[in-house]
């Protein structure tokens, strides 16, 4: 009874384990003990919560009984609250009593519930192993302000938020990545209510200070949807937050927010340092491409050929030279109150004496914007314009879209 109980678990890791594209693991576990020990040296910067669950399900595939359980009681030891941990103790468990068919069937009444866990277990384990596939950054045009620090990238395909921190030479470095729920309805926010959580580039604002529902865990930190783009696709909702879970969950389901990003109460503890600054880039996409030698360099490239447009434009607009400012303009270009015609009407009126001014770009940030329809870049910058009559320094957000190859501003605005 035993011996099938133990096959069926097995079996269950084997294929959770091979799904992922992990190993080329075989039947026996000789061969890879060594290999397996040495990936879990290399994957050290992973929460021991994880690195343990990692090895409960490794240690069952390989049919070691015995040190599963000693592994998951550690684990319940670290975080009694770990509701897919207590389901892996039951299973182990009840292997020795009965046959088990599949994983969770020591508490098969909930099958809905028992789906979510096979779904976390599979993308927890397919996440753990690919910081061995050498993976660098987001493949997306990306440059902080001198004021920011980090950017938060979140890919929804494979529920994981991945944090990185401005090193030398603007080039990005890895600090850390951790496991996160999203919409019970999956991606792409359209509507008030609908339970998705919303593609794009975001800016977490500091800790909501006042009392919430245990829902949302230890801390919250509001998001900026509806964005710029957001609203003018008439998007509707509000309320995307990135926030912990209730004191008696570690973790939720892959999907199962109302549209927020959830992350577990020791993972948000240890985002605070960062989200607490405020103004944190997040980019919430799906299924990022991970940079190449090639990408990087094409990535510079594209970013140099952006950078002239910004400068070209910021000459043009103090030279005064209205036609030439506004043909950095796309046709579809939108503000807070119009179109490009209304724009354009309003700068020829302006400009029409050729004031001397002087317009000064300082503090200026990138962020690609992830999956557009078009090759789009989210830029923000502190604008300082002076004339004899006025003196105004602003936060400034700017969308520029690639158009025939050549960068034109779709969006303009306070940021």
């Amino acid at each position: 009874m035993y011996n099938n109980g133990m096959r069926s678990l097995r079996k269950y890791c084997y294929i959770a384990f091979v799904s992922a594209a992990l190993l080329p693991w075989n039947a026996t576990a000789v061969n890879h003990e060594a290999l397996t020990a040495r990936l879990f040296v290399q994957n050290k910067n992973t929460n021991a919560v994880e690195r343990m669950l990692v090895q409960t399900l490794q240690s069952i595939k390989e049919g070691r009984l015995q040190q599963a359980l000693d592994y998951v009681d550690q684990l319940l030891t670290i975080s009694p609250n770990f509701a897919l941990a207590h389901l892996i103790h039951g299973d182990l468990l009840s292997a020795k009593a009965r046959i088990l068919n599949n994983f969770g069937d020591a508490n098969a009444a909930d099958s809905t519930r028992i789906q979510d866990f096979k779904e976390e277990a599979e993308i927890r384990i397919r996440n753990y192993f690919d910081r061995n596939r050498g993976l660098t950054q987001p493949n997306m045009l990306v440059e902080l302000s001198e004021k920011q620090s980090h950017v938060l990238f979140v890919d929804t395909a494979r529920s994981r938020l991945y944090v990185y921190e401005k090193g030398e030479g603007d080039v990005l470095r890895y600090v850390a990545d951790y496991y996160v729920t999203i919409g019970k309805n999956g991606i792409g926010k359209k509507d008030q209510g609908d339970k998705r959580t919303p593609i794009g580039v975001y800016f977490a604002s500091r800790k909501l200070n006042r009392p919430l529902p245990d829902l949302y865990g230890d801390a919250a930190y509001p998001l900026n949807y509806p964005n710029e783009i957001d609203s003018y696709e008439r998007k509707t909702g509000s309320g995307i937050w990135i926030h912990g879970t209730p004191r008696d969950t570690y973790s939720r389901p892959p999907r199962a927010s109302d549209g927020c990003v959830v992350l577990s109460n020791p993972d948000m503890q240890a985002l605070q340092a960062i989200l607490q600054v405020g103004n944190t880039p997040v980019v919430i996409g799906v299924n990022f491409q991970w940079v190449t030698p090639e990408s990087l360099r094409q990535q510079t490239r594209t970013k140099a050929d952006l950078k002239s447009a910004i400068e070209d434009w910021r000459k043009d607009w103090a030279a005064q030279n209205t036609a030439a400012y506004l043909s950095h303009y796309t046709n579809d270009f939108f503000y807070a109150e119009g179109d490009l015609s209304k724009w354009a009407s309003y700068k020829r009126q302006i400009q029409a004496n050729k004031p001397k001014v002087s317009v000064h770009l300082s503090d200026v940030s990138m962020f690609t914007y992830p999956n557009a329809n078009r090759p789009m870049v989210v830029v923000d910058f502190e604008q300082e314009y002076t004339s004899a009559a006025l003196r105004n320094v602003m936060k400034k957000r700017q969308y520029w879209v690639q158009e025939n190859g050549e960068w034109k501003i779709l969006y303009e605005g306070s940021a």
